[in-house]
């Protein structure tokens, strides 16, 4: 049996709690199971010290020496799975294969970086005799990293390994809903030796923190993952700063299914995909449009697969979708079904919370949603999706670029040239093909529109954490 951890702050390569705290709660019973410190300007003003100390050795220290950090941590987070994992369910509500599989992602984002930070390669540029052209990649600096709460600990990993392999330090302030993931990245890359000050973790109310972090000069980067409208607002007080920003926000992912699929397997998919997680997850597939010839078949296979979905307490053997995340997340949600079943929706499935301990809602299927309805604009963040027909592919691909997210987005089809047209016409920074696969940490993972800027992962997401320096050198005075 797994103990929830204590939890504390990580500052300078210390631990400390404050005399202010708040609960965290296990959102299948509304239960209380730790307290969480909260950072006071006092604590802030220590961890920012703290970041530009460690900045100042880890951008000198050798990239080699970084990515070998970075290994030993993830090789200890992988010992640590299964306490890990029984922390992220225990305050996150997801079933524990689930939990144990973010462990292992969030690894990977680690693994995949510290390569990378061997690989942040330069260049040399053809010049004249006596002349030299280079062009190098320098870390930034102090990093301020806000991440969400429905990934505790991959999403935290994919700030602190952007951060870390490119040479920068990082200040994290995690989720207070779910801290425990944030917490053992930060045990584990204590116990791997990495320098005090360059990774601090902090927690507390977000808006103070993060108006306090971003208005310091010594922060040179924002990477922020959460909501669009939180993210316009620290974009704009990043602006005042001239503190660039790595957005990755809010998705409304359109899934177009052409009349050539397998039905019976894309809509499975879609079902079992749409509920991992408790559809809690900005590439989640939401607004379904298939073809007309193929319609009643896909719904009928697809509410069959949703309305069996296990739901439950994540510790439960067989448990495919846990409760939502927080309580504040069902009456939002109820308002959306509640609003296109006005608008003349149908609820082929589910639509209501249910009547037990804990934050649960029904797995949720509405067919046949008018576009004047709020879910067709508005994420829902949570297991409903709707289905609607299309009569043609250029329809189908005008609906899904009719929102201003562009996150991800999926096609089904065994078709060429409707894959190219597709992949073509779709507005998303994700475009996956018969797979609701959306982010791998080797590809690029960013959005465009309201979906924010920035890419993290592939060959291109260490970059956000790095400026450009040309070096000319000329062998004689001019």
């Amino acid at each position: 049996m797994y103990a929830y951890p204590d939890l504390q702050l990580y500052i300078d390569g210390k631990w400390r709690k404050t005399a202010e705290d708040m609960p965290v709660v296990n959102p299948a019973t509304g239960q209380e199971i730790g307290r969480l410190p909260s950072a006071g300007k006092s604590d802030l003003e220590d961890a920012m010290a703290a970041a530009e100390k460690g900045f100042r050795i880890w951008r000198d220290t050798a990239p080699k020496e970084r990515a070998d950090v970075m290994m030993r941590a993830s090789a200890l987070l992988r010992e640590r799975q299964e306490e890990i994992a029984q922390s992220i369910t225990a305050e996150h509500g997801k079933p524990l294969d689930q939990a144990r599989l973010e462990v292992i992602r969030g690894c990977e984002f680690f693994e995949w970086d510290a390569g990378e930070a061997t690989r942040l390669y330069g260049r040399v540029i053809p010049s004249a005799p006596d002349t030299k052209y280079t062009v190098h990649h320098r870390p930034l600096g102090v990093v301020a990293g806000l991440s969400p709460w429905n990934f505790p600990m991959s999403q935290p990993a994919r700030k602190v390994a952007g951060a870390i392999a490119s040479g920068c330090s990082i200040i994290l302030k995690a989720a207070e809903e779910t801290p425990a993931g944030a917490l053992h990245i930060a045990r584990a890359f204590h116990d791997a030796g990495l320098p005090a000050g360059v990774l601090n973790l902090v927690f507390g109310e977000p808006a103070m923190i993060s108006d306090y972090l971003i208005r310091q000069d010594a922060v040179r980067l924002v990477a922020f993952t959460g909501s669009t409208a939180i993210g316009r607002q620290l974009t704009t007080l990043a602006s005042e700063h001239m503190t660039p920003v790595l957005m990755e926000l809010g998705g409304h992912a359109p899934v177009i299914v052409c009349e050539d699929t397998d039905v019976q397997k894309a809509a499975i998919s879609g079902a079992v995909r749409k509920m991992r997680n408790a559809g809690q997850v900005c590439t989640s597939p939401t607004r379904f449009f298939v073809h007309e010839s193929i319609f009643d078949e896909y719904v009928e296979a697809f509410v069959k697969r949703a309305s069996e979905t296990r739901v439950g307490d994540g510790t439960e053997d067989g448990v495919e979708m846990g409760p939502l995340a927080n309580e504040r997340r069902v009456p939002m949600l109820m308002g959306l079904v509640e609003d296109a079943r006005a608008k003349g929706a149908t609820v082929a499935t589910g639509g209501s919370a249910m009547d037990r301990a804990g934050y649960f809602m029904e797995p949720t299927v509405l067919v046949n949603v008018p576009d004047d309805a709020r879910v067709m604009q508005e994420e829902p963040f949570g297991p409903l999706a709707v289905i609607n027909s299309v009569a043609s592919l250029d329809e189908a691909i005008e609906k899904a670029n009719s929102v201003p997210f562009g996150l991800a987005a999926y096609g089904f089809s065994n078709r060429a040239d409707y894959i190219d047209r597709m992949a073509e016409g779709i507005e998303a920074g994700n475009v996956s093909f018969n797979t609701l696969e959306a982010s791998l940490p080797e590809t690029p993972f960013g959005g465009v529109k309201s979906s924010g800027y920035g890419r993290e992962g592939g060959t291109e997401g260490l970059h956000n954490y790095t400026y450009v320096k040309n070096i000319s050198h000329s062998m004689k005075i001019l």
